[in-house]
């Protein structure tokens, strides 16, 4: 028998967690007050089954879900849909992240369906730069993926730290990604969630891309101005700010350009009080970025943000390779992007380790 206090509290976090909306949860608070227990109310009024209730109460509502097979280790991070665990397979003893949806995301199912669409799209592709998913599971009510675990940490991580990246080290990693860009482009999409967050580093200095929650099939049709959530807003190219637009690598390649803008110069290269001024400015406002040449950056790098930011997307890169080879033509030697400084910085423990999936 739970106490009056902790039902209250466990009552909370079914609603938290998305298992019951605000008025269930008022009216079983009601019953609550008058002594009857939230167990007993739940199976009598919503017909939930005992184990149900008993799982529910065991992983505290599912923030640390039981997992057959894996022994969670600890929480790596958590998004605005799901929730990224370490965790140890028992028989092989290998390390792998878990991405778990969350409840209320699980029960939208445009989102659920996209959660595994992304999962079977992973596991499909093989690229080394590509984070490789070992397939989908769903444990009663909890659907998760089982992830590449990649000890290490994201871009965005280290610029939230306040440490920009050298013009070499920043280069490295647009390299990386676009190579990883051009292999899902060979396969016909378009990764759609281009961003610093989505770019890992590992132990060694090896990049990572993750996420393809985002990604469509290059050409697909897009809809009216609700697509303008498919994506990051500060990263979204104009067509995609305007709403409706096909899915295009060029679009990816303008992310990939605010993204090593914001490598180099430590920001983003627009604000705005809210999505709305932000979609505005990346729409009609011209790159001004005083920085760049404060920081005594070379020509060639800005001439690369530039192109690759350009509102016109038939003035951009056309393809990755393209973008590939003129980088590498205006360098002097791919030795100078191997991001030997920011690997002795990892291996000196300098950088974390992920926290967001």
């Amino acid at each position: 028998m739970q106490s009056p206090s902790s039902d209250l509290a466990f009552l909370a976090k079914l609603v938290h967690r998305g298992f019951l909306d605000e008025a269930a949860g008022r009216g079983l608070g009601a019953s609550l007050a008058q002594g009857i227990g939230l167990d007993a109310l739940l199976e009598r009024q919503l017909g939930w089954s005992a184990e149900r209730i008993a799982r529910l109460r065991a992983t505290d509502a599912g923030e640390q879900p039981a997992i057959q097979g894996f022994d969670l280790e600890r929480l790596l991070g958590v998004g605005g849909t799901a929730r990224v665990f370490l965790a140890r397979h028992r028989k092989s003893g290998r390390r792998v992240a878990l991405k778990v949806l969350e409840p209320r995301a699980a029960a939208h199912k445009p989102t659920l369906e996209a959660f595994l669409a992304e999962a079977r799209r992973l596991k499909e592709l093989s690229c080394p730069g590509l984070v490789a998913c070992n397939g989908v599971a769903q444990e009663g009510e909890t659907y998760l993926s089982v992830l590449e675990w990649i000890d290490g940490e994201t871009v965005f991580e280290r610029l939230e730290r306040g440490q920009r990246l050298s013009e070499p080290e920043a280069l490295g990693v647009i390299l990386a990604a676009a190579e990883v860009l051009e292999y899902l482009a060979e396969k016909g999409l378009v990764h759609g969630d281009v961003k610093p967050a989505n770019i890992m580093i590992d132990r060694q200095g090896r990049i990572k891309l993750i996420d393809l929650g985002f990604a469509r099939p290059r050409g697909e049709k897009g809809g009216g101005p609700a697509d303008t959530v498919s994506g990051t807003v500060s990263y979204l190219a104009p067509e995609q700010a305007q709403g409706g637009a096909d899915a295009d690598l060029r679009s990816d390649i303008y992310s990939l350009g605010v993204t090593l803008f914001q490598c180099v110069v430590g920001r983003l290269p627009f604000s705005g009080q809210d999505d709305r001024e932000l979609l505005a400015k990346a729409i009609l406002e011209s790159l001004r970025s005083p920085e760049l040449k404060a920081l005594e950056l070379s020509p060639h790098l800005q001439y690369f943000i530039e192109k690759m930011m350009a509102k016109d997307p038939r003035d951009r890169y056309q393809s990755f390779r393209e973008l590939i080879d003129d980088v590498r033509a205006q360098v002097s030697g791919r030795d100078d992007l191997d991001l030997g400084a920011l690997r002795e910085r990892i291996q000196r423990g300098d950088a974390g380790r992920r926290r967001r999936p």
